[in-house]
């Protein structure tokens, strides 16, 4: 089992293309990551929110767990984050990690959400939060080893 990473926008710059590639190779189940990109719509705001979370929506099944990344969700230091995600893994349930568009996702994905998960109050490019949150997943991988997080 892939941890699976949705996050709506075009695909990795090169210089977040390297770093991803860095911390994605350190990766070992059940923490190993996919990425699916789903290109940004273009619609307005509203609109384009409606039609993003769509076809985000249509990507999960029944039976993952999902945890939305958004700025108003719930702060979570790597400890934390490795204590979230190891009942799922641990069990043998798919994990899908959801990063939205340009203006965010629906309420539909909100409700859908089995956790929301803040990584900052700070509002960071969409290329940098993918680069940031692979690295947390190999931090959450290591703590789950037990391995001090902080060395990495």
């Amino acid at each position: 089992m892939t941890l699976k990473i949705i996050s709506v926008g075009k695909k990795h710059e090169d210089w977040i293309q390297a770093g991803v590639e860095r911390y994605q190779k350190r990766l070992k189940r059940p923490f190993d990551a996919e990425w699916l990109l789903i290109a940004p719509s273009g619609l307005d705001s509203t609109l384009a929110r409606r039609e993003e979370s769509e076809r985000i929506l249509a990507k999960l099944s029944r039976d993952d767990y999902v945890v939305l990344l958004d700025e108003r969700g719930k702060a979570l230091d790597s400890p934390g984050l490795a204590v979230l995600l190891e009942e799922p893994l641990n069990h043998s349930t798919p994990v899908v990690v959801i990063i939205g568009g340009a203006f965010g996702v629906d309420e539909t994905v909100q409700q859908r959400a089995n956790f929301v998960w803040s990584l900052s109050p700070l509002v960071f490019p969409h290329q940098l939060v993918r680069l940031m949150l692979i690295e947390q997943l190999y931090r959450a991988q290591e703590i789950a080893n037990g391995k001090p997080y902080h060395h990495s």
